[in-house]
């Protein structure tokens, strides 16, 4: 029943909003590239150079620029007429990266470089749609919107890593040329985005500068941005934790992926549920509520007897990163202001994905148990900055504490 709600929902957003239905394809397109984009580079890096370590150094090369590359391309996507236009340039430009990388990748000094500078363009595949569904939904379907978004991210971890593993089983180029080319069929959906209305120009590094400034001096903002990193530490944990979990109770260590595929599963089906029913209490509420179930799940992981404990523990864990990842969106389209909104929810992905770097250092310099262990404690913690930031939070006296979002009238008719 879940899932047919969901689907009503869509559809009908669909017949009213045309413009949405290109979102959703556009961006669970872009997303399931991003997923498959890692496991496939380090697959054809492994049969071309013949050994862990230079493909490892490639995936590496890829995603450290995120965090230069997010504030960057959300300035010029906030000082374009047409987002979608500079949207479907970056798409096609990292698609056209990997495929030099595939090029060059006998000379891996030469790979390495190009691999740095396509990661520029990695948060075009995440983020950079996330700013723009305010262009595509109006006000009051947002929750749900942003619920549907999240739930592009569980589908995108649960479909990209499978189809990249057994595309490569066959040929890791093949692996590679499928991810190119679900970029590219990501690029008519950012094009048919709507324009924005043109502001008044400034100097860009005055827009970068009032892009930092937002996240910073604005409590909301610098709460949240500081409460997902945190939480994305724990992620990073978690992933790196997942190959020795599958040597302890699922037979070997490449059953580990596995425990991802259970935790995307668990992540979509929350995110489901609060597409047709939104939450009525304030994101920083869900937020927290979402990191304890998180801590929950992940201190279980730790200690789970036997493989039953840890599929349920699994499935815990991910019920509530779906809510979680959607509270964020919230929250930063509430506190984002209009001429720099692409660049917060861009830096915002950098800097979550430089924090599931550090995460993923950390878990591998120490023992198994104690690093989910503290990968638990870094949602707590998440969750305390938060819930502390929505109770300072002034508000003008007789507002609601937070606007509930209406009903919608469709389509409970729905014949699905």
């Amino acid at each position: 029943m879940i899932t047919t709600s969901s689907l009503c929902y869509v559809f009908y957003m669909i017949s009213r909003y045309g413009g949405a239905a290109a979102y959703f394809a556009g961006a669970l397109g872009a997303r399931t590239a991003d997923e498959m984009s890692a496991p496939a580079l380090l697959l054809l890096g492994m049969a071309v150079l013949g050994s862990e370590r230079p493909a490892s150094l490639l995936f590496a090369a890829l995603t450290v620029a995120s965090a230069i590359g997010g504030p960057l391309l959300g300035a010029l996507m906030d000082r374009a007429a047409r987002p979608g236009l500079f949207l479907a340039l970056a798409l096609g430009g990292y698609a056209a990266g990997l495929a030099l990388v595939t090029a060059v990748l006998g000379h891996l000094g030469t790979a390495l470089a190009v691999a740095v500078l396509t990661g520029l363009l990695a948060p075009a595949l995440s983020g950079a749609w996330t700013a723009r569904l305010v262009d595509v939904l109006p006000e009051r379907h947002l929750g749900r919107g942003h619920s549907l978004d999240a739930a592009t991210y569980n589908v995108a971890a649960l479909a990209g890593p499978a189809a990249a593993g057994l595309i490569a089983g066959v040929d890791p180029y093949w692996a590679m040329a499928a991810t190119i080319v679900l970029l590219l069929l990501a690029v008519p959906a950012a094009l048919a985005l709507p324009p924005q209305k043109p502001r008044a120009s400034a100097a860009f590094t005055a827009d970068l500068k009032a892009g930092f400034a937002a996240i910073v001096r604005a409590p909301g903002l610098r709460r949240v941005t500081a409460a997902s990193m945190v939480a994305f530490v724990g992620t990073g944990m978690l992933i790196v934790s997942c190959p020795p979990l599958g040597e302890r109770h699922l037979g070997g260590a490449g059953h580990g992926g596995l425990l991802l595929s259970l935790l995307a599963a668990g992540a979509m089906v929350t995110t489901a549920v609060t597409a047709r029913w939104p939450p009525q209490r304030r994101p920083e509420t869900v937020f927290a509520g979402a990191a304890v179930c998180v801590a929950l799940g992940l201190a279980v992981l730790a200690v789970a007897p036997n493989a039953a404990v840890l599929v349920v523990a699994a499935v815990l864990t991910g019920a509530g990163e779906g809510p979680q990842l959607a509270a964020v969106f919230d929250i930063r389209h509430r506190e984002a202001p209009d001429r720099v909104r692409g660049q917060v929810f861009t830096t915002g992905a950098s800097l979550k994905i430089t924090a599931g770097a550090v995460g993923a250092t950390l878990a591998g310099a120490l023992p198994l148990t104690l690093a989910l262990v503290l990968a638990a404690a870094t949602q707590l913690l998440a969750a305390a900055l938060l819930i502390r930031s929505g109770r300072a939070r002034a508000r003008p006296r007789g507002t609601p504490r937070y606007p509930r979002r209406p009903r919608r009238s469709s389509p409970d008719s729905c014949p699905l």
